[in-house]
């Protein structure tokens, strides 16, 4: 999967999310004229059977109707709610630039409206269509700001299903801006409005196609099949093959090629068919990609630069930007550089142009936000100026009239102004003093409180830092002591698990021990009793011969085979010894009997058996002793379900191989115990070699050589 596709993955679901808002504003469009259908008005009618005719599908007869039906209209209100038709017809079939022109057309005949609640709605509705333009031309930041203005005016005035549409074009803003926490987060709250579908099925889709980007195929599996049973259940062909694109994108993250292929062309077909421009060039352009996975690089250029033509059509400059990339990434792998070049001239050339869209509408808006400030500040200066004409021509009235008045009084003023210009200072004077003193009262109090504040904090500080000091010495005790008693809770369990190996071994070596003098005791009974009782009989019968008759001598016969029989199964039950019977025949008896004790496994392997059997008898018993050894630290300690034994006598050195499938060791922490010692000390004695590997959880392997005898002497003696 290419680093491009991924990319162009999170534009699907940024596309996928203002499709389906198309088809959520049509639903508004139902509510809207529910609220129209209130009027007793028969242009209002009028209108509302436009609106009804394109929820029905028949959305080309529907705006023609309208334009035809606006040029007599004489209400605001319908002639912004034709207005508005127009710019969602444009909307769907992506032709952007008309889409924003009647929009714009729109909002300015909804400033005319007198009534508040159509007026809102409206409103909201306006800035939702905004959103969605701007998002399908690329221009994220610019419908981010739409959204968010929508939000706030459906908060403001309790607009309930147009809050959570504009929090659905939210949504796919945070997900096409790689926001994914905001993006779920956005979407799930959509998910717990049920009273409008098409808000429900496009979040099903987009949270599928998020957590299908990355990499939680099964729940994004779980949220399209709950878009494709609310799809399937409305009928509605853009969902579907909406669906269709996600699962085929999900098969291309998953590198199961011939699967997307199959879906995306399912998605070019219905999209065309439905005039789903944008969905169609999306598929267009996975389906290249697939090609460039594939490494056809041909077919891949043939469907990038037949899709690019189309997004230039429509004027997607998002689109057109990741064709020209993909068609540079083809020339480059077809060492091309030349067109290459061309392509990311014009690729940059688009972001470039993008970026002065953004920026040239920001400054417009700020400018006629500034212009509109201007003007309202000039027409309150007007104002302003007329009422204070208004106040100058009464008081010039005022002052013809009072002319005379004043002349009769002004000896009187003249002489009364000096005692009131006497009275006014001192009083002035007086006023100062106590402001003075005002003001250094005032300045005490401030001293006063700030001294107070700091000795507060000050002592606060004392006696928080010792119990913060205490709380801090508390804690560490607390630490140490549950380490203490989990270390000491570990110490008690493994004693205890060592004393029941113990326990266990000492027990099948009893029962080991019981077993052989049972044999021998029974050997000693059949040897002396039965034995006895056969010899005497056979003596006496052999004195009563006096005849050699054919049935004396085939009872003798008989009578010697069953001695025999009794003396063989005797010497069989006695407890095996070097001196009496084969090592590797009694090695394989013990530890077959030792394995069958403790419920383990055992496989016992010998070669060559005959040549080990006549090894020297100290050798044997040493052997003997060190597989004990083996053995008892396997029961004791390891915990196993099998053990393995080999002998390999090869070039005059015996090999013994033993190995268990227990719980293991770390080597480089292990140190032995008394047991392991003697081991070790008994192979140091016959001049052999000892390597242990172990690790946790996989088990032990002992290796031990030991050099013997050539056979020949060995043999001889």
């Amino acid at each position: 999967m290419t680093a491009n596709f991924k990319c162009l993955f999170l534009l699907v679901f940024f596309i996928v999310s203002s499709c389906l808002y198309a088809q959520i504003d049509g639903n508004k469009k139902k509510i809207l004229s529910t609220v129209k259908k209130s009027a007793e008005d028969e242009e209002d009618e009028v209108v509302t059977s436009f609106y009804n005719l394109y929820n029905k599908g028949e959305e080309k007869k529907a705006l023609k109707k309208a334009k035809t039906f606006l040029k007599d209209v004489r209400y605001p209100s319908n002639r912004a709610s034709l207005i508005l038709l127009q710019a969602y017809y444009y909307n769907k079939r992506a032709v952007l630039d008309s889409s924003i022109y009647y929009t714009d057309q729109a909002l300015k005949y909804n400033t005319k409206i007198t009534n508040d609640s159509l007026k809102n709605r409206f409103l909201s509705l306006g800035y939702n269509l905004m959103g969605l333009n701007y998002k399908k031309k690329g221009l994220f930041d610019l419908s981010k700001k739409w959204h968010l203005k929508g939000l706030i005016t459906c908060q403001k005035y309790k607009e309930t299903d147009l809050y959570y549409t504009h929090l659905h074009g939210l949504a796919g803003i945070y997900e096409a801006l790689g926001d994914k926490t905001n993006a779920i987060k956005s979407y799930k709250e959509c998910l717990e409005y049920k009273n409008d579908e098409e808000i429900s099925l496009g979040s099903y889709i987009n949270l599928g196609n998020i957590y299908s980007n990355s990499k939680e195929y099964e729940k994004g599996n779980y949220y399209y099949n709950l878009g494709k049973q609310l799809s399937e259940k409305t009928n509605n062909q853009q969902a579907k093959a909406v669906i269709a694109l996600s699962i085929g994108a999900n098969y291309q993250l998953q590198q199961k090629t011939a699967e997307a292929l199959k879906m995306y062309g399912e998605v070019v077909s219905i999209a065309d068919k439905n005039e789903l421009n944008q969905i169609a060039l999306i598929a267009r352009g996975n389906i290249g990609d697939t090609y460039i996975d594939l490494k056809n690089y041909k077919h891949a250029k043939l469907i990038f630069s037949e899709a690019l033509q189309k997004a230039t059509d429509f004027g997607y400059l998002d689109n057109q930007v990741y064709f020209y990339d993909e068609l540079k990434k083809i020339a480059v792998l077809q060492e091309d550089y030349k067109n290459a070049f061309d392509y990311l001239t014009k690729s940059t050339k688009i972001k470039d142009s993008i970026n002065k869209i953004q920026k040239t509408s920001e400054i417009n808006e700020l400018e006629i936000k500034y212009k509109t400030a201007q003007r309202e500040k000039e027409i309150r200066f007007l104002q302003f100026d007329n009422t204070t004409k208004k106040l100058k021509l009464e008081r010039q009235q005022e002052a013809i009239e009072n002319m005379n008045l004043q002349e009769e009084i002004s000896q009187k003023i003249t002489e009364n102004t000096i005692l009131f210009f006497q009275n006014s200072s001192q009083k002035k004077l007086s006023e100062i003093s106590l402001l003075k003193k005002d003001q250094q009262l005032k300045s005490l109090q401030i001293k006063q409180e700030k001294e107070t504040k700091l000795m507060t904090i000050f002592g606060f500080l004392i006696v928080l830092i010792p119990i913060i000091g205490l709380l801090l010495q508390y804690y560490k005790r607390l630490k140490t002591q549950r380490l203490l008693n989990i270390q000491q809770a570990e110490i008690s369990t493994q004693n205890i698990n060592n004393l029941l190996k113990d326990q266990e071994l000492k027990l099948i070596k009893a029962s080991i021990s019981g077993q052989d003098k049972e044999r021998e005791r029974i050997s000693q009974e059949l040897h002396d009793s039965i034995g006895g009782n056969l010899a005497a009989i056979k003596l006496q019968l052999n004195h009563l011969i006096i005849s050699s008759s054919p049935k004396i001598k085939n009872l003798t016969a008989l009578l010697d085979e069953t001695y025999q029989q009794v003396r063989n199964l005797s010497h069989t039950l006695i407890p095996k010894k070097f001196t009496h019977h084969k090592f590797c025949e009694v090695l394989e008896s013990y530890f077959n009997n030792i394995g069958e004790a403790s419920n383990i496994k055992t496989d016992f392997t010998v070669y060559p058996k005959k040549e080990i059997d006549a090894l020297n008898e100290e050798i044997q018993i040493e052997i003997f002793k060190i597989i004990q050894e083996l053995l008892t630290n396997t029961i004791k300690h390891a915990k196993a379900s099998k053990m393995d034994l080999q002998l390999n006598l090869i070039e005059n050195v015996l090999n013994i191989l033993f190995e268990d499938n227990g719980i293991g060791f770390n080597p480089e922490n292990y140190k032995p115990g008394i047991g392991f010692i003697n081991l070790e000390n008994r192979i140091v004695k016959l001049n052999g070699s000892f390597v242990v590997d172990s690790k946790l959880k996989r088990g032990t392997i002992a290796n031990i050589e030991i050099p013997v005898l050539p056979l020949s002497n060995t043999e001889n003696k």
